[in-house]
């Protein structure tokens, strides 16, 4: 039996007795320090807040990228537009008023929806290619307009943010703020993963494999898609300003199209529309280059060469999500008919007894 069988079979409290000791021990990564994963060139807490940063980054496009399978390149600029919320409400180079740092995150996630709905509404008509072209144009629209409208700072950016009024940090070690991230990120996978069981998350899946026939059977298909991006912008602002704290500089040079392909990459080598395996994704894509340095230099390569091959012997990522669909639709099949699936018309004869009076 595979281990995702067996994990099934389990009983929701036998999952959960699993799940909290595991969560448990990742909290305590940052103290515990495992030489076996110890990075090198980069202290183990700021390695293990990157995860976490891309981690949640992962979860937010998957819900665009996998449940609803929008194909979205321009995800780094809503990873822009929170950062730069924060950077606004707390920096001292900015003019605006200045808000305790806790209070930018709700701020960023709104303003970050709001983007979202700015760039759904109309692009989200479009499929495809032309959806994937559109998206990556705003995420270049954002950065080049960090880089020309004046209050932004261009290249000199924000200092100081997530400072008090005397200069002090909001957090003072990396540890506190990967403690910080991962608690989000908890919260974030449980209320996508309702979402997921919902009607909301039914209607993604119908999207994401047909759109048309969706369509036809009454789904409001641009409604829901809406839903998806401004979800997942929320999501992704919320990452950004979480970066933007953690780092407490800010500017145009940190949200380039490289950055969004790597976001992207996570989804895609992990398995688009598997949250377990999306985070798996933002593992490989986010540890790998800090703990092998040697290799850091090449890691475009490798990645690149990787997701080829991915793409040639298993398409659905490292950990799919149509198989699980699947192997669910096919157990309660039995169990309501009390006997294996038929696969084809042929087959369903065969199964008849022959013979006449």
């Amino acid at each position: 039996m595979k281990i995702s069988e067996r994990w099934n079979a389990l009983s929701r409290p036998a999952q959960w007795g699993i799940l909290v000791p595991l969560v448990v021990l990742i909290y305590f990564l940052p103290l515990l320090n495992p030489p076996i994963i110890a990075t090198t060139g980069t202290d183990f807490p700021t390695a293990m807040f990157d995860v976490a940063r891309y981690a949640l980054v992962a979860i937010g496009l998957n819900v665009v990228v996998g449940q609803a399978g929008l194909l979205d390149l321009g995800y780094v600029g809503f990873f822009a537009v929170g950062a730069y919320v924060a950077a606004l409400f707390t920096s001292p180079n900015s003019t605006l008023h200045k808000l305790p740092y806790l209070w930018t995150l709700p701020v960023a996630m709104v303003v970050t929806m709001i983007f979202g709905v700015i760039l759904g509404t109309p692009t989200l008509r479009l499929r495809g290619d032309y959806l994937a072209i559109v998206t990556l144009g705003f995420g270049e629209i954002i950065r080049l307009l960090a880089d020309n409208v004046t209050p932004l700072r261009g290249q000199s950016g924000f200092q100081g943010v997530a400072t008090d009024a005397q200069g002090h940090p909001f957090f003072a070690n990396a540890t506190q703020w990967y403690w910080l991230t991962l608690t989000i990120i908890v919260a974030v996978l449980l209320l996508v993963g309702n979402l997921e069981r919902s009607r909301v998350g039914r209607a993604w899946v119908a999207i994401r494999e047909d759109e048309d026939v969706a369509e036809i059977m009454g789904v409001a298909t641009y409604k829901f898609k809406i839903w998806a991006f401004v979800i997942g912008a929320a999501i992704g602002g919320l990452s950004g300003a979480l970066y933007a704290g953690k780092v407490g500089f800010v500017n145009n040079q940190s949200f380039d199209v490289v950055t969004s392909m790597l976001f992207l990459a996570a989804v895609v080598l992990g398995g688009a529309g598997n949250k377990v395996g999306v985070l798996l994704g933002a593992v490989v894509v986010a540890y790998l280059p800090l703990r092998f340095v040697q290799i850091a230099q090449y890691n475009f390569l490798i990645f690149g060469i990787a997701l080829i091959v991915l793409m040639i012997f298993r398409p659905q990522g490292l950990l799919g999500a149509r198989q699980r669909l699947l192997a669910r639709g096919r157990q309660a099949y039995q169990r309501l008919i009390g006997r294996g699936e038929q696969l084809s018309g042929d087959s369903a004869l065969a199964s008849e007894p022959r013979g006449g009076n």
